[in-house]
């Protein structure tokens, strides 16, 4: 419990604490000697925020009353499930916001008539894939870090191995209970406050507070044929044909959906992964083994939880749950717009001879597509249907980030931008604080549509952090 003396009165102080009515770990403020450690967490340490407050609802009526408290103290809110951003945008990206952090929000229900699952917006990765595979064997597409929080990836986009095949992690949201500027709680749906539900699907951070998602599920892949190829070299160039090989069979128009791979270049070569939801013999039939560099290094892994216990360590070679300085870029292609022989050669002979400033640097290429575009660009707020591949760049600090290995992974990302003729996006689940024109790289032809819905349900913006949807905004 918060010692009351301590921390100054303030309206604003007067009202949280009223709201938690004695309740333990329900509130704290910047003068709590565990404040910066055990409440605010950055996940990236690279960028210090002090946030006015951390809250940790218990329900939503919770998350309302907080949201009243912030509406009439004229503070802005963000609202944090796993922390997972790469600018600590869960923690408003700046000081003096209210987080709203739904740690408690852990609920879970299955329907067995529908398979509608629904889950509280503060649940982890790793705990939705458990608590789907034990309330029926379900399963629905989702990314691979298991700490990260199903709050901020089913409304950002939230991609993954079993993209291609299901969609993204918000195409399985069929509805919502979400708490809005004026600390209503309401529902959202295709069929109920649909404006909004476009915005929650796709920019979720600027709209509201999500306290629950519904999802339609799928039956768990019964067999998986799991595969990972290492390659170390001499020097980066060797990675060349490997790439270029790689590249040619992700961006096959009529590549099977059932697979989902990633190119991962490290200090030390590339990790191919491959994971393909089948039997080993509907693998072979798909062509794809004489394909993929090296071929069939390929173990069958008959339990989905396996699979994805599997993934979540391949995920913890780059970012887990570890706290630390980093630096992050990314990039989203079209088909059109892959890497030439050409600005491969470039890419890696930068790598080769660029100061990079650590060991722990990652170059991770991920095919996309499939599933996720067959969904129109103007359904959701997600705006990356038509890209089929996306890159990251990540350079982590030991144990303070450099100069140099911020100018190394932007100067990989800007001599890969060298041959394309438009500026390349990026996703908003990857954020980069450095972007000049953020909401137009993440939402795009969206933007728009995104400003007037703001301006309807949050127009004083208090749902806020540096790069999300404003009020009113237009493409011009």
């Amino acid at each position: 419990m918060n010692v009351m003396g301590q921390t100054p009165s303030t309206p604003l102080s007067d009202c949280l604490n009223a709201v938690c009515n004695g309740r333990d770990n329900c509130v704290a403020f910047p003068d709590n000697p565990l404040y910066q450690v055990s409440w605010v967490n950055r996940y990236n340490l690279e960028y210090p925020i002090t946030p006015i407050a951390v809250t940790r609802p218990s329900t939503a009526q919770d998350v309302s009353d907080f949201i009243k408290c912030a509406v009439a103290n004229n503070v802005k809110v963000q609202p944090k499930s796993g922390g997972h951003s790469y600018a600590n945008y869960g923690l408003g990206g700046q000081d003096g916001e209210l987080v709203i952090d739904l740690v408690n929000l852990q609920n879970f229900t299955m329907d067995t008539s529908t398979w509608h699952a629904t889950i509280g917006g503060g649940t982890h990765l790793s705990d939705v894939t458990t608590k789907l595979h034990d309330n029926g064997k379900r399963a629905i597409a989702h990314g691979t870090c298991p700490g990260v929080g199903i709050g901020g990836h089913a409304t950002i986009g939230g991609l993954g191995p079993a993209s291609r095949m299901w969609g993204s992690c918000l195409d399985h949201v069929i509805e919502v209970e979400v708490v809005t500027a004026d600390g209503t709680i309401q529902r959202a749906s295709e069929t109920q406050n649909s404006d909004l539900f476009f915005a929650l699907k796709g920019a979720g951070a600027g709209f509201g507070v999500i306290t629950e998602f519904v999802v339609k599920t799928h039956p768990e892949p019964g067999d998986v044929v799991q595969y990972s190829f290492s390659l170390s070299l001499g020097k980066h160039t060797d990675l060349i044909p490997v790439f270029q090989q790689w590249q040619d069979l992700i961006s096959d128009p009529n590549l099977d959906r059932r697979f989902g791979t990633e190119f991962v270049m490290h200090e030390l070569g590339v990790i191919i992964t491959a994971t393909f939801y089948g039997t080993e013999d509907e693998w072979k039939a798909t062509g794809i083994p004489e394909k993929i560099p090296t071929g069939n290094v390929s173990v069958v892994v008959d339990d989905w939880l396996a699979v994805i216990a599997q993934q979540a360590e391949d995920a913890a070679l780059y970012l887990s749950d570890i706290r630390s300085e980093f630096t992050a870029k990314s990039l989203a292609f079209k088909p059109d717009e892959l890497l030439s022989l050409d600005t491969t050669t470039q890419v890696t002979t930068y790598i080769d001879n660029a100061d990079r400033g650590t060991l722990l640097w990652f170059l991770i290429f991920d095919a996309s597509g499939g599933a996720v575009s067959d969904i129109p660009m103007n359904a959701t707020a997600y705006s990356h249907r038509d890209k089929i591949m996306f890159a990251q760049g990540y350079g982590i600090g030991i144990p303070t980030l450099t100069n140099s290995t911020k100018e190394f992974i932007g100067g990989i990302m800007t001599t890969i931008q060298g041959d394309t003729a438009q500026t390349l996006t990026t996703y908003p689940g990857y954020v980069d604080p450095s972007l000049a024109d953020a909401q137009e790289s993440y939402w795009g032809p969206n933007l728009n549509a995104l400003g007037q819905i703001k301006s309807k349900w949050d127009p004083n913006d208090l749902f806020h952090n540096p790069q999300s949807v404003r009020p009113g905004e237009t493409d011009s």
